[in-house]
């Protein structure tokens, strides 16, 4: 089925953002083993929820057009999410900057906030949550494969 041409797009920074993230791992990661520190999983957290921003917008303009390939965004936007949800996790299990003190187990399972700066990454998380809930049902969000697709 033929479809208009695409429009012109400002200057394409995703490329940017990219090759970033590959000169930030080259300059700024240890060759050893070494723990991610709680400000590098913070960092991601954030590129995370952000790129799946960006894969929400896409989706939502793709799928009404072309459907398989609106329902392979929507599985990788879920993805995302779990990723997501993982870092969240590990930033919580990080040892505390400074003392090194790692959370106890009690904390860990009453997912208690921690406070500022610490709780910046509970906002951006419970932020997109709220429309992650809104997006896909409980179901999806916990299938462990999402590359089973209708078509």
């Amino acid at each position: 089925m033929p479809t208009s041409p695409l429009p012109d797009l400002a200057e394409d920074f995703v490329p940017f953002a990219t090759a970033a993230l590959d000169f930030h791992r080259a300059i700024n990661l240890p060759a050893g083993p070494v723990a991610a520190h709680r400000t590098e999983l913070d960092a991601l957290h954030a590129h995370l929820t952000a790129l799946y921003g960006l894969l929400d917008a896409h989706t939502g303009r793709t799928t009404p057009v072309a459907e398989a390939e609106g329902d392979h965004l929507r599985a990788c936007r879920i993805r995302l999410w779990q990723a997501a949800e993982h870092l969240h996790d590990a930033y919580h299990a990080a040892p505390h900057p400074g003392t090194g003190r790692l959370p106890t187990r009690e904390a860990c399972r009453a997912r208690l906030p921690e406070g500022a700066p610490e709780l910046t990454v509970c906002q951006r998380h419970l932020a997109t949550a709220a429309q992650v809930r809104l997006d896909h049902t409980p179901a999806e969000l916990r299938d462990p494969f999402t590359g089973l697709i209708r078509h």
